[in-house]
This record gives C-alpha cells, structure tokens and sequence, in this order.
C-alpha cells in the first residue's frame, strides 16, 4: 500500500513557537490553508461547558484591523472556509485557488491575534450557539449519547457535550471567552497546515512575514487541563440508564472506555471495529440486523489525546425489546472473545480499513485535515503513516486479546432510549394575505465597498487551469461512458445515473423505486448478498446506489488495481439482480423503522409538507413513501419496475481515476455490452404548476422539539431556464452563504436568529424548487420569517448592487474551480453534465457564463424569481408555534 500521506511534508517551527506543515500537492491549482489550535471541549469543566465552541463563531466577528464579519472576506476571496470545535482541538480551514493563499495566511494570523469580542456581538452569537444546540437536542440519538458519556466519563472534559449545553451558554460574559482567548490563541499552541499548489521556500518567507512577528503569550495560567480532568475511567454502571422521551425509535448505546491514541493497541481495536461491525458480513450485524432484532447498527473507535472510547448505538427493529438486543449484543461479542476470529476476516478488515485511509485522503482539504489532526491529537503528523504500518501487523490473537481487555461487562457504560407515545398533528393549511406586524427593520443592504476595503490583496493569477476532458463513448445499446484519467492518487471514483426515480412511483406503492435500488446489492443469480459484500470488503471498495427525484445515483469508489472488481460488481448487480423475498422483508422492516424516525425530524417533516404544499396530488414529485404505500409493495412490483426503469439508454457511467483509458473501455464494453434493451424508455409529463396566489402557512406539530425548522419557497426553474446563471448569481447574494449572504448577514449574524440560513434553486431536468431552509428558536420563528420576507421584498423591489454581483460571480467561479480538484466531485460534474445533456465542454465553460452575467441579468431574475407574497411557510416544531399566525 503507497505511503504517500506524509512522503514530502516538511515541518518548520517558527521562533515564536508555531508548526507548520507543508505538503506540495500539483495536481491542481488550489490551495488548503488550516489553522489548528490545541485547544477543544478538552479544556473545559462544568460550568463552562461549550466556551471553546463559543470562540470558535465569535472568531468570525471581525478583529481591530478588520471591523467585518470574516464570513463575508472568504466569501469574497472565493475561499471553501468553515471551522469546528472537538475535543482536542478547535480548526478554521479555507480552500482557495493558489494566487489567494497569502490573503489567506494575512487574515488568519490577524484573527489569530486581533479578534474582537463586542458585548453586543458576543449576545446575538450566543443565540445562535443555542439555536444550534437546540438542533442537537432535537435528535434522540444526541440526547441519549449525551447521558451516557456523562455517565462514562464523570470526571473528564471528555464526558461533557462538545457544543456545550444551553444554561452554560447563556451565562458566558465577555471577560471570560476573552480570556480564555488570550490563553490558548497564540502561535505557540497552534499548527498551520497548507497542503497543494505551492513552492516550499516561498511560502515559508510569506508565513515568517505574516506570522512570524506575532508574539507568544504570557498566560494566566498553564495551557492544558485542569488537574480535575486527569482521566480516570468510570466504575461501569450495574444498571443501564434510561431514557423516556419523546420520540420515535428504542435506541441502545454502549460505551467502553479505551485508552488514548499513543498507545500500541489501537490498531488492533479498529481492526476488530471493522469485523464487528462493518458491512454485511460483520460479526455483530449478522447477529443483530439480520435477525431482525435490530434495524440499523452503527460504531466507532475514538481515540484521543488523553483517552478513547468504543461506542456502539443499535436502532430496534419494530416491536423487539432493548433488553434482548443488549443481551445477545454482549453474547456475540463475548462468543467472538471465546472463539477467536479468522485470517481471512483480519485480513479483509485490514485492508478496508487501509483502504478507507487512501480513499478518504483523495483531496488536498482531506490531506490537510489528517496532518493537522494528528499533530495537534499525538502530536506527530506522521501518525497515521505509523498507524497503517501498525494496521499491517495485527493478527487474530491481538483481535481477542483486546475483546478481552476493553470489552468486558465491567467496564461498560449502557444507555436505553425507550420513546413516549405521542400523535404528531398537521395543522391545515391556513392561507393569509395580510401583512406582518413584526417589528422589524431591516438594516441597509450588506456594502460590499466595505468588503473590499478590509480584503488583503491578492496575488495575480499568472496562469489557467488546464482544461482536460473527459473521453466519451457509447455502446450500441445506448449505455454511456464518460472516462477522465486523474494520476493525482491511486484511486478511482466512479459515479452514475439511470433514470429510475422516484418519479415514477405509483401513488398507493411509494417507496418502490428506493425499494429496487436499496435492494439491488442483495442478491444476483451467481452470487448471495454476503458473497456480494464480501468481495467489495476484500479490496475495501465500496459500491452504493441512492435514490433521488428524477433518478438513481451510482457512487462508488476503490484503489486504482481494483477497478476491475468495482466495474464486474455493478455490471452483475444492475442486470441480474434477483431481490431475494428474505432479503426484501427485512428492508420493508428496516425502511418502516426509519419511516417512523424521520416523521420525527423537524426538518423532514417540513421537508415533506412543504412539497406537497407547492406540488398538487398527481403531481410527480408530490408523492412520499407512508406506512401503507411500503406495505402494499410485492416483490413482484421491485421485479416489475427493475424491469421497465433499469435500462442502459437511460444509464451514463462517469469514471475518474487512476486507470489506463484503453483498459478500462473495454473492460466496461465487456460487461455491460450484453445488457438489452426493448421498446422506448418510460417518460413522464410534469403538469404545470401555479403559485400560490397569497402566503400559504403550514405548522405540522412535533411536540416536545427544542427547535424549529422552517421551509419557504415555490416552484422554480429548470436547468434548461435561459435565467439559470443569473439565478446562480442572484442567489448567492440572497442566501448562497450563511455569513456573507443578505439573508445571512441579518438573521444570522446582525439578529442572531438562527443558526444556518440557506436559500437555494434546485434545478431538474423537468422542474425546479425555490427554497429557503433555516433553523430556529421556536420562539424566534416568526421574526426569523418576517425578516426573510423583507429582505425578499426588498431584492425583489430596489434590486441588488453591481459589486455583489462582481463579488458574487468571483465567489462562484473561485468555488467551482476548487470544487473541481476533488475527484468525487469532479466525477458527480461530469456525470450531470451528460445527463442534462449539455456539452461536454461545459465542465471549463461554466465559468465563462457565470463571469458574463450582467447587473440587469440578476435584477431581472429578482423582479421574475423572488415572490415574497405568493411564498409557502411551512414550520415543523413544537405546538407553541400553532398558536401564532405565522405570515
């Protein structure tokens, strides 16, 4: 297996005491810019749960130099920026084109030491924490791993949630996020990563100019944890805590203590993660989700600076007890212990694991991200490279030996999550023409002069991306194949489209066309479901099949020697699957547990009414699966319907990888050329649809949700509109960001209103939606919706300015282009290209179009697309939100 993570990474420590890791990666001209401080929830004690969280948003307030929220100068540099909070270490990262990394590098360091933390700035960003957090708290899931690690890590920073918790959110002061700025943001408790498109020794003079004048910190008190955090794990507890909630699915969580990240075992407890619990053929899924006792199973091994954990979360199958699924969970893992596992199952969870490693690492951000987490985790950016070579030398006795070791029934800590009854009621549909009586005034529109006047110069682009397309062929049967060669990594990612939507289910069966796609790796007339998995787990390749509107999605993805495996698997699963009854009964279980689950997601259900609200019954896109439609599906009808959709004139195969060209088109000639066809492909006529003639307001009730999601929007647009590129733009001015955005800018950061803020026009080839998607306070609802319709109002009515537009076009041409240097979606690209039908030059175009959209192009599409007072509002939430008209 290449060792190429760490191969030619050079590690510079500044005089003031910063790492830096550089990685030349020339595949493409793009650059990764990260910032890693030792610094996460690690640090943290009751009482200030969630402060590293906190800084970590109020680090995009703007600092001394740069009064400006830090949102809006990525957006403008077209940098992919964003940042996280863990329990080690808190990240801001950016993805550019090269010519931008010294303004990247001069806005990091100035936030690095200039950051501000206003009173005013610091409430309204505290709002928006809680809105987040509110979010976490609508998931079961959350809730019951929060008790549970609470329980398992009692006197550890590591038990306590790593967004913090609401009441410890809300009595942060200035004086205390200030100073905890001051002791852990400084160049000696931080690790710059750059990884792509750079010269070494350049860049070194450029960071030593820009960061090497910031001074160390002299701090109030040691970095690190407090002695109160030393770890000590907790005394299991004999009986498991239970949780009775409000909900839909019984859940089961365990957690076994583990040790830190150093330490020699770790490998060997992946290893045994992997034949426990990954794929079809794993230990604990056997035991678990084929019987039908459990509809889903899910784990992982964390492993930490101070210590770990291994934790599994196990879904109920419909009407099966937590207790009997908690008992014969620790019989299979107890029979393993007992009776060992084999060579061939280490073997094959050895390589998917190293597999995984390789296949997770395809783009420079990726890259980065595996450096920076090892060097500020372990402190050696090496790590993971040590890692694998660890990984090489397990064998079936370390496997049992560290069962036996972590895994015993002592040391567990167990969590029940047993649901309450409860109805979910949809309120009707209550039209309203009046206005709204908020008090709200907008403030003037984002200056954009602003923007620039704080944005660091940026380089002059000397060069051109090199515009390589992909070869394109098709077989007589109308099957196509669109091909690009990518040495960049040893891998191939692969990615399709048929035409078998769900479109085209039959209103009393809904769910069918996902029931053939989630169904068609179970089972061919050569070879079993477990056959079938096997030989993707052997070469850690991975095969998956997602179902949309309009079509199927085929992902898959596998090192470069392995695409033969990859193409063999597809082909054989597309034209010969044979949807085995045991097979499908246990999916029609599984598919209902998840049923119930997602009716009791706020944004799922907003999701769900807020189509049907815009598309009438008969409608294509109006129908959704229910208990009734899944029910109803006979095996006969996945035959019948993989029959009639699954055809290779409706099918394209994009690949992108590390293959030889001639190689691999006969290699899909081969397999896929006995694929027939007859008669013409089944079409669809999409009805027109009108707009609502006034504001439409839908409140589905979730009782007991901390937060609210709400939906706005109406039909829209197609990809084939002549207005497609002005509503690009036009939309990245409205809501394509959530910091630099109109819509962003206000609810988001000016009001703090809502946590994420989003407009978007989803294009299809036969239809279009306009929405707006945001998360609240249930309280906060009808102010958040208000102020989105006047800023609608307001595009709508005055238009936008002629710098957001050159700044909205800079942001999606630099986004696009970085966007191309990952494979996957690089891949996905060239795919919907094809699909749409568009040439094949569009992949180097796209740019040219969006850069001649004009000012009056965007204002136009506002005048024609925005349509504040013909909107559907629909708000899934708590019951409090019934009792006020939302408009």
């Amino acid at each position: 297996m290449p060792s190429t993570l760490t191969e030619n990474v050079r590690k510079t420590v500044l005089e003031n005491g910063l790492t830096v890791l550089t990685k030349e990666v020339h595949t493409a001209p793009v650059v990764t810019v990260q910032v890693w401080y030792k610094v996460g929830s690690r640090n943290e004690e009751p009482g200030v749960n969630g402060i590293a969280h906190q800084l970590e948003h109020m680090m995009f307030k703007g600092t001394r130099n740069r009064p400006i929220q830090f949102g809006r100068l990525f957006s403008a540099l077209g940098s992919d920026s964003n940042a996280f909070t863990s329990y080690d270490q808190t990240a801001y990262y950016g993805t550019v084109e090269r010519n931008k990394l010294k303004a990247l590098l001069v806005l990091e360091a100035d936030r690095m030491r200039n950051s501000q933390i206003e009173p005013e700035q610091l409430a309204s960003e505290k709002r928006v924490v809680i809105s987040e957090l509110q979010g976490y708290e609508n998931s079961p899931e959350y809730r019951l791993n929060r008790a549970v690690m609470q329980a398992a890590f009692p006197n550890h920073a590591y038990g306590l949630p790593v967004g913090g918790t609401k009441a410890d959110v809300e009595k942060f002061e200035v004086e205390e996020v200030e100073k905890y700025y001051r002791n852990f943001y400084s160049p000696d408790n931080a690790v710059l990563v750059i990884v792509g498109d750079f010269q070494t020794a350049n860049t070194l003079e450029t960071i030593k100019e820009v960061f090497g004048k910031l001074p160390k910190k002299v701090r109030s008190e040691e970095l690190g944890v407090s002695s109160k955090n030393t770890f000590t794990p907790s005394t299991s507890l004999s009986t498991p805590i239970v949780l009775r909630e409000p909900g839909a699915g019984r859940l089961l969580q365990v957690v076994y203590p583990l040790p830190d990240a150093n330490q020699p075992d770790v490998p060997a407890l992946d290893v045994m993660d992997y034949i426990l619990t990954e794929g079809r053929n794993s230990r604990l899924y056997q035991a678990l989700v084929e019987s039908g006792l459990a509809s889903e199973l899910t784990a992982s091994v964390t492993s930490l600076r101070e210590s770990g954990w291994y934790e599994l979360l196990v879904t109920a199958g419909a009407k099966q007890d937590l207790k009997k699924i908690d008992s014969m969970l620790s019989s299979a893992i107890a029979n393993v212990a007992e009776k060992g596992v084999t060579s061939e199952e280490v073997e094959r969870a050895k390589t998917q694991l190293t597999a995984d490693v390789i296949l997770s690492n395809r783009d420079i951000t990726s890259q980065a991200m595996r450096l920076g987490t090892d060097e500020t985790t372990v402190g050696d950016y090496r790590y993971t490279d040590r890692y694998l070579a660890a990984v090489r030398l397990v064998k079936p006795t370390d496997v049992v030996a560290v069962i036996n070791k972590y895994l015993t029934k002592e040391a567990r800590t167990v969590g029940f999550f047993e649901p309450t009854q409860k109805r979910i009621t949809e309120v009707a549909d209550k039209p309203h023409s009046a206005q709204t009586t908020e008090n709200f005034s907008p403030g003037a529109p984002v200056l954009f002069s602003e923007v620039m006047k704080y944005l660091p110069s940026v380089d002059l682009a000397t060069d051109t991306i090199a515009q390589v397309l992909p070869q394109e062929f098709k077989l007589t049967n109308g099957l196509r194949i669109l091909l690009l060669r990518d040495r960049s990594t040893p891998t191939v990612t692969l990615s399709g489209y048929i035409q078998a939507g769900t479109e085209f289910d039959p209103e009393s069966k809904a769910g069918l066309a996902a029931f053939v796609a989630d169904n068609l790796l179970n089972g061919t007339k050569s070879k079993d479901v477990l056959t079938i998995a096997k030989v993707l787990g052997e070469r850690g390749a991975s095969l998956d099949f997602q179902i949309y509107r309009e079509g199927v999605h085929i992902e898959g993805d596998s090192l470069a020697e392995d695409v033969p495996i990859l193409v063999e698997i597809l082909a054989d699963v597309i034209k010969n699957s044979t949807f085995p009854a045991k097979e499908l009964e246990l999916h029609r279980e599984q598919t209902l547990t998840e049923l119930q689950q997602e009716l009791d997601e706020p944004s799922e259900v907003a999701r769900r009414v807020f189509v049907q609200s815009i598309y009438p019954k008969k409608h294509p896109l109006h129908t959704f699966p229910t208990e009734e439609s899944l029910q109803q599906i006979q095996r006969r009808d996945v035959i019948d319907f993989k029959t009639k959709h699954y055809r290779p004139d409706t099918t394209v195969l994009a690949l992108v990888g590390d293959f030889d060209l001639d190689k691999v088109r006969s290699l899909i000639k081969n397999k896929f050329e006995d694929w027939e066809v007859s008669g013409q492909a089944p079409t669809l006529k999409y009805p027109p649809v009108a707009m609502p003639e006034k504001i439409v307001s839908v409140n589905p009730v979730l009782p007991d949700k901390a937060q609210a999601v709400t939906y706005m929007g109406y039909t829209g647009i197609n990809r084939y509109d002549p207005r497609f590129h002005a509503a690009l733009v036009l939309n990245q001015i409205l809501g394509g960001d959530t910091l630099s955005s109109r819509l962003g800018a206000e609810v988001r950061d000016r009001q703090g209103l809502s946590y994420g803020i989003y407009s978007s026009f989803q294009v299809g080839k036969n239809v279009g939606t306009f929405l707006i998607e945001m998360q609240t306070s249930p309280e906060d609802s009808s102010k958040a919706i208000a102020s989105t319709r006047q800023i609608l109002q307001q595009i709508h009515q005055q238009g936008v300015t002629a710098l957001e537009v050159e700044t909205a076009k800079h942001t999606l041409i630099s986004n696009y282009n970085v966007s191309l240097a990952n494979p996957e979606e690089l891949t996905d690209r060239i795919l919907m290209n094809e699909v749409y039908g568009l040439d094949k030059v569009e992949l180097h175009s796209f740019t040219d179009k969006i850069q001649k959209v004009t000012l009056a192009q965007v204002n136009q599409a506002a005048r024609e697309l925005l349509h504040p007072d013909q909107i559907v509002v629909v708000t899934a939430g708590p019951s409090v939100l019934a009792e006020k008209s939302i408009r």
